[in-house]
């Protein structure tokens, strides 16, 4: 069983999603969801237990190995990744169940098929089946960003197609040029290739830079990260938590590309030097500045996700284990805060009339779990200790230190950490201690326990992380490790000892 776990995240939603169209209620659906949700978890946790035996699990479909065939190809890294669209879908999933499933057709289908693309971008082995798999996630994502209606979703949802089907075509133009330049797709093989190439090396380059310019469209680096407040922010609450881990798949993308293909490389070690950390850190302070500003709380959270993406896309330009391991770390927590204020946010809005979650004095209302909750999350966020935002910002900047552009690195994210804090503290101080008492809060019914224990189990990971600190970074540090090894992963791929001819990655 175990030579199949590879593609257990994968066909769990995709079965989910094929029984939930053939029929039955949204009761039905709903079952159906949460029972793939809990297996999906199970399995992802599985393939966690397996890839951090060291190996490389290769799964080919069809019996068609690799190069020819179609390949999933499963590390540490891809395995973590796994495990964590698997828990922080299955948080988003019952948060839905409470009623926001049925404000429109379809969502319960069309949020399996978003799991099944996300998992299958981690997974896959092959860059054509990552730009199939980045499509079947883009394809539902515009699907469940306009579920519920409304203007503003309206409106966003069409800036985030045409920018999206731009990506997808860069995506295609890209993949034309390195087939017809390297005569391969697949990813470990495009390395070997990329090792030896002699000719055709400026269209290499330039196919490899198409590569890069989709993923970082993906993880909203700037200018490119226009779209991600006004999306995310219009979403809702439910689907805006599982878009967090989006950008993380673009990031993850340069991650793996960069150091199994480009590092190893001599024509192509150099295609991220020079503009990457200038333009992570411009996002960074970007929306840093933009949280500041922020006039409502679900686009203060929209602002901290690209603050996070901003953080993680200075790993790549360095093709170091420590660095990496570190931003494993960081990415993990923030994924988790950042959905988590996507939920919060909506909760507190519907106990504040017609303020909502504007970021200004307000009713009073009586909810100190949403305090609580909103507190703890912000301390995460802030990187205030003693929970995860401050460990994994600690590490990054610890393993940063001696870097080239270190300095500058050590000022953006501390100001950034700083204007974030001062704008956690603004929401924090006019959300729940600034009140007009001659605003009456309106009548609302309890919250459903599926919304409870979402917010819960999302904001319970700062310090869940921080609690088991060393067993996840050490986790991490193995995944990074294995990740810049990259004569592994091509020879547990292609199933041939052709490490020989892989040069040592660079730093």
């Amino acid at each position: 069983m175990s030579a199949h776990a590879a593609i257990l995240p994968i066909l769990i939603p995709f079965a989910a999603a094929l029984l939930q169209l053939a029929g039955g209620g949204l009761s039905f659906q709903r079952r159906i969801g949460l029972a793939a949700a809990l297996l999906g978890i199970i399995a992802a946790a599985w393939l966690v237990q397996l890839a951090d035996g060291g190996a490389m699990l290769v799964y080919a479909l069809g019996g068609w190995t690799a190069p020819f065939g179609i390949v999933l190809a499963v590390d540490r890294l891809a395995a973590a990744m796994s495990l964590l669209t698997a828990l922080l879908a299955g948080a988003a999933l019952l948060y839905a169940t409470a009623g926001f499933d049925n404000r429109g057709r379809h969502f319960h289908p069309l949020f399996q098929l978003q799991i099944m693309g996300i998992q299958g971008a981690f997974l896959t082995g092959d860059l054509f089946n990552l730009f199939v798999f980045f499509e079947v996630m883009l394809l539902a994502s515009y699907a469940l960003l306009a579920h519920g209606g409304g203007l503003a979703r309206t409106r966003a949802g069409l800036a985030y197609v045409v920018l999206n089907l731009a990506g997808s075509a860069l995506f295609l133009i890209a993949l034309g040029l390195l087939y017809g330049t390297l005569g391969t797709l697949n990813l470990a093989d495009v390395a070997l290739r990329l090792q030896t190439l002699e000719h055709n090396i400026a269209l290499a380059r330039l196919a490899g830079a198409l590569l890069i310019a989709v993923f970082t469209l993906k993880a909203a680096l700037l200018p490119l990260s226009f779209w991600l407040p006004h999306a995310y922010a219009a979403a809702g609450a439910p689907v805006a938590a599982l878009f967090v881990i989006m950008t993380k798949v673009g990031i993850v993308a340069i991650l793996r590309v960069q150091a199994v293909a480009f590092a190893p490389a001599a024509a192509m070690a150099d295609l991220l030097a020079g503009w990457l950390v200038p333009l992570a850190l411009a996002t960074v302070l970007f929306a840093a500045l933009g949280a500041l500003a922020a006039t409502r709380l679900r686009y203060f959270a929209a602002w901290l996700v690209l603050a996070s993406a901003g953080t993680l896309l200075v790993a790549p330009a360095h093709a170091q284990a420590d660095i990496t391991a570190a931003a494993l770390y960081y990415l993990f927590q923030s994924t988790f805060i950042g959905a988590a204020f996507f939920l919060l946010a909506e909760l507190i809005a519907e106990r504040r009339g017609n303020v909502a979650d504007a970021i200004k004095p307000g009713p009073a209302f009586h909810a100190p779990w949403l305090a609580l909750g909103f507190f703890l999350a912000a301390i995460s966020a802030a990187g205030l200790p003693p929970f995860s935002g401050f460990l994994g910002k600690l590490m990054l900047l610890s393993v940063l230190r001696e870097a080239v552009a270190g300095p500058a690195i050590w000022a953006v994210l501390l100001t950034a950490g700083f204007l974030i804090m001062a704008a956690l503290a603004r929401a924090g101080s006019r959300l729940f201690w600034r009140r007009k008492p001659d605003m009456l809060p309106p009548v609302t019914p309890a919250i459903a326990w599926q919304r409870s224990a979402a917010v819960l189990l999302l904001v319970a990971a700062g310090p869940l992380l921080a609690l088991f600190a060393r067993p996840v970074a050490d986790y991490a540090s193995r995944a990074a490790a294995q990740l810049h090894a990259p004569g592994a992963y091509i020879n547990g791929v292609l199933g041939t000892d052709k490490h020989s001819i892989t040069r040592e990655t660079r730093p």
